[in-house]
């Protein structure tokens, strides 16, 4: 280490951080073990990076592709197995690997002979477990090995099967795993490390939640993961709204699942209590005319009596919170005139008695006049009943443990955006002028554009959750997260307006229309790109964006790939209702020490099929950037900070040596 000018180096204050440092690093001896470490590491290939998005709680296709990391896991079963096993056990094979404890309990049921199977498949499980931990330090592998079979699997690992002096002693540790009754977990265990070394960091790019029946599975499966982030995406931020306790987001989340008869997040995910809402809808809405309120997934005509009534039930409610959210919108509208969202007031331009309604200036006739609980003197004005069924509905969002440990979950692991590695991450758009340049917006005096702006939307989003109880800044902070999910210039949005009240009563589709932000027609420019990737710090040579949010339309020839390079859409297509729009099932990434590859993936069907006909996803990998030389993990971000930590340790090796600091004396138990 360098040690002239050690007065220049060995300021007051850098012995001070030093002195700090020693107590983790107390010796010489553990200072260079620490050292010599951490240079090892820097020279092991850069961990696999796999990137997900839109995902609207479609819990079974999510877990599949998260099982198999877009193919990565067939990749290395291909890779040990080779040709010399057929394509039908490879993919039986990487099933045990996805499903471990679904597919031991099919093969029983088939009769074979187990200790054979059991034996073939745990030495197989074994090669490709060694595979995938070859990328990693012997210490990342043994942090996550679990507990009951530690030490089995690090033997394992690092056996070699040809050494004949311990050749019975690695048969006899299989041999007895499957004589003592262990195989199944021992099995299970091998399959979760493999897919956990598979990958080493999971980036979701937004919408966990949406219109899929359980996104609180989805999270679920997120916050066993052993390296994930969030990049916030509009329905995301409509549910961090509703813990909060907006009222506003409360309504927009209970209208979008009665949008699609999908009660099953609200009630059994989260413990939502509707009861007071049906109680209400039925009470006030039983007369009504209810047929623009039907779920979209349901045609009454196709299905029985029974059932036709729970459809109407559902309507019922639906109309009623739809016109209590209208109201709340209002008010949100008034309070915050930054917003300029009150072309959106559309419930005060409505003339019930005419039938219609004005929009910018047209008058358009409405196909719906019959709303009971709408005063034609003072519109915006909840009655008293309604009131009492949002405070209702409030408090049992706010009361629900796993909802609020679960948005806690992806504040702590999420934000507007992510730079990391050379990827900017971001779910929707950054708001453009027609030109191309960032477009500024102005909040309580100050205005913001492009990185100052998506710096400004994270932090009024956290301060909407965390913020004081029924302080000013909490009620700004609940509003700002209502304004992610709809607002003009809400990044995480994208477009000029949420046309939902035109959808509902409105027959003119024309209406319907929800105008882009610039930002979209600009995706495909590299000169933006790079004005975008400049911005937030990054090389515009060696640097890309990756956002989701918009379905990309394969079947119509566009392409996920824009700007030459510089831009990558990978709408994840989850949703099914997208899927005859695109023509796939979306597309995920992945980044691996050798470059970056696109995965393109086919409907998923259940994971029954994929379980009893070993059916995978049908993904088809475009390698769009291969590396030159392969990438090591000096060369991330995480590896960068290494160098520095190393740089700290060489500093205080040289302090030991110098005399600057003493090692430290280890002190008796009772102090």
């Amino acid at each position: 280490m360098e040690e002239l000018h050690s007065e220049e180096r060995f300021t007051p204050e850098r012995l001070q951080y030093l002195a700090l440092l020693s107590k983790q690093y107390p010796s010489v001896a553990k200072t260079t073990a620490a050292i010599i470490n951490l240079q090892a590491v820097l020279k092991l290939p850069k961990g696999t990076e796999h990137f997900m998005s839109d995902l609207h709680g479609e819990d079974e296709a999510f877990t599949h592709i998260l099982n198999n990391a877009s193919g990565v896991i067939r990749e290395k079963v291909d890779a040990v197995l080779g040709k010399q096993v057929s394509n039908r056990e490879r993919a039986e094979f990487a099933t045990l690997i996805y499903y471990p404890r679904q597919k031991i309990q099919q093969v029983k049921l088939s009769g074979i002979e187990m200790d054979e199977w059991y034996s073939i498949s745990l030495y197989r499980l074994i090669d490709v477990c060694r595979l995938v931990a070859s990328k990693n330090s012997r210490r990342f592998v043994r942090n996550n090995l679990p507990e009951d079979f530690e030490y089995i699997i690090d033997e394992l690992l690092h056996a070699h099967f040809e050494d004949h002096n311990k050749e019975h002693y690695y048969e006899a540790i299989i041999s007895t795993i499957i004589e003592t009754g262990r195989s199944d977990a021992f099995i299970e265990a091998l399959a979760e490390l493999i897919k956990k070394l598979a990958v080493y960091k999971l980036h979701i790019v937004g919408d966990m939640f949406d219109r899929g029946s359980r996104p609180d599975l989805i999270l679920d499966k997120l916050m066993d993961h052993h390296s994930v982030d969030i990049q916030w995406g509009n329905h995301d931020v409509l549910w961090m709204g509703a813990a909060a306790g907006s009222r506003a987001c409360v309504a927009n989340v209970i209208n979008n699942s009665l949008s699609y008869n999908n009660l099953e997040t609200l009630e059994d995910g989260y413990g939502i209590n509707l009861r007071p809402l049906a109680q209400y809808a039925e009470e006030c809405y039983k007369d009504v005319d209810v047929k623009d309120f039907m779920p979209k997934n349901v045609r009454p005509d196709a299905i029985n009596e029974y059932a036709r009534q729970s459809v109407y039930r559902v309507a019922r409610m639906h109309k009623a919170i739809a016109v209590i959210m209208f109201k709340l919108e209002a008010a949100i509208i008034d309070r915050n005139p930054d917003f300029h969202m009150e072309d959106r007031k559309l419930i005060e331009k409505m003339n019930l008695k005419e039938g219609t309604v004005e929009i910018d200036g047209v008058v358009w006739p409405l196909n719906d006049t019959s709303f009971p609980t709408i005063d034609p003197k003072d519109p915006t004005k909840l009655t008293r009943a309604e009131n009492e069924v949002i405070e209702s509905l409030v408090a049992s969002f706010q009361q629900s443990e796993r909802l609020q440990r679960q948005i806690r979950f992806i504040y702590a692991k999420g934000s507007i955006y992510k730079v990391e590695n050379g990827n900017l991450m971001f779910h929707g758009s950054i708001p453009l002028n027609k030109n191309g340049t960032f477009e500024p917006v102005e909040f309580d005096g100050t205005t913001y554009s492009g990185k100052s702006l998506m710096d400004y939307c994270d932090k009024m989003a956290r301060q909407g959750y965390f913020g004081r109880e029924r302080s000013i800044a909490r009620q700004k902070g609940k509003d700002f997260l209502w304004y992610l999910w709809c607002g003009p210039k809400a990044p995480t949005f994208g477009r000029a307006r949420m046309t939902t009240f035109e959808h509902f009563f409105i027959d003119d589709k024309s209406t319907w229309e929800e105008q882009k932000n610039p930002y979209y027609r600009y995706i495909d420019s590299e000169y933006v790109a790079r004005y975008i990737l400049s911005a937030f710090g990054l090389d515009p040579a060696v640097s890309r964006i990756i956002n989701g949010h918009v379905p990309v339309r394969a079947s119509a020839g566009e392409k996920p790939v824009k700007a030459n390079g510089k831009a990558v859409v990978i709408d994840g297509g989850f949703c099914r209702a997208y899927h005859k729009r695109t023509g796939i099932a979306g597309y995920t990434l992945i980044y691996s020490s050798w470059g970056l590859s696109l995965r393109s993936h086919q409907p998923f069907e259940t994971v029954q099929k994929a379980i009893e006909e070993n059916q995978d996803i049908i993904s088809s990998t475009n390698v769009f950037e291969k590396m030159s030389d392969r990438l090591y993990f000096e060369d991330t971000d995480e590896g960068k900070e290494m160098l520095a930590e190393i740089r700290d340790l060489g500093d205080l090796l040289d302090a030991y040596r110098m005399g600057y600091l003493k090692e430290g004396v280890k002190r008796h138990k009772g102090m």
